[in-house]
């Protein structure tokens, strides 16, 4: 039995991910069930080399959406673990379970109709954020290592520019909100500061203005039109083929050689 669980099985479909020909293979627990996978797989390509196959919770796979929030401990360690299916390298005796959502407070507001003062908008639409014990749980188990407590702080204070800032790498995993004695939603309420914050607080871009009345006067529909009429292999070669701007580039000054869909 042990020779057989350490030997090397064929990936299943799913995970495009091929190990190592020398992959140890390990054990994990994955929603209470064991499986042997490769030692150099993500959570995510774990569950799927065990047979699972995602209808949702797996997003971007680059750590980037928030989507495949993952609580784990190990065995024999009381300590609960967090972090991103997609980022998260699977180790021996993992308990793994997946958090694609999580069930926050998510009011419904108009920012073109809140009125009076922005602080007391964020009281009335989040009052669990003023409840905050200070325990920084969150910060401990935000996957992106931002300092939620920090920022939670912040809006208390009516600092809702500092708190923006401090919130800005939140990928809304809800992990923090999972956590939070207090029962707060750290995510859903960063979000609608950043928001707040990108209406009232920050000047108007002239060039992207500018933009906005181009599309809304119908600039852009003849191109529209002739790219939605091409076939995919089409739209691939044109993907591929396009003048990038290079990585270096001073922000606003570069333009492409081709300027006729500008």
């Amino acid at each position: 039995m042990a020779d057989e669980k350490n030997k090397l099985k064929p990936l299943a479909t799913g995970d495009r991910t091929i190990p190592p020909e020398d992959a140890k293979m390990i054990p994990v627990f994955i929603m209470g069930r064991e499986y042997t996978v490769p030692e150099t797989l993500t959570v995510m390509k774990a569950v799927e080399y065990a047979g699972y196959t995602y209808v949702r919770g797996c997003g971007c796979r680059g750590g980037i959406c928030g989507a495949c929030a993952t609580f784990y401990r190990f065995i024999g360690d009381y300590k609960l673990r967090a972090g991103l299916a997609c980022q998260t390298i699977v180790e021996p005796n993992m308990i793994i379970v997946q958090l694609p959502f999580f069930p926050a407070n998510r009011p419904g507001y108009d920012l073109e109709n809140l009125g009076g003062d922005p602080h007391e908008a964020l009281r009335s639409l989040y009052p669990e954020v003023f409840k905050c014990v200070g325990c920084g749980t969150c910060t401990r188990t935000c996957p992106m290592d931002i300092d939620v407590m920090d920022y939670i702080a912040l809006m208390k204070r009516g600092d809702l520019k500092g708190a923006a800032y401090k919130s800005f790498d939140c990928v809304l995993c809800g992990l923090c909100a999972s956590r939070c004695p207090a029962q707060i939603s750290q995510f859903t309420a960063a979000m609608f500061v950043r928001r707040l914050y990108g209406k009232t607080g920050l000047p108007r871009a002239a060039h992207l203005e500018k933009r906005v009345e181009e599309v809304k006067g119908g600039k852009y529909e003849k191109v529209m039109k002739e790219l939605v009429a091409k076939d995919m292999e089409e739209v691939k070669k044109l993907y591929v083929d396009r003048e990038r701007e290079p990585d270096l580039a001073e922000p606003g000054k570069w333009l492409p050689e081709d300027k006729k869909y500008l």
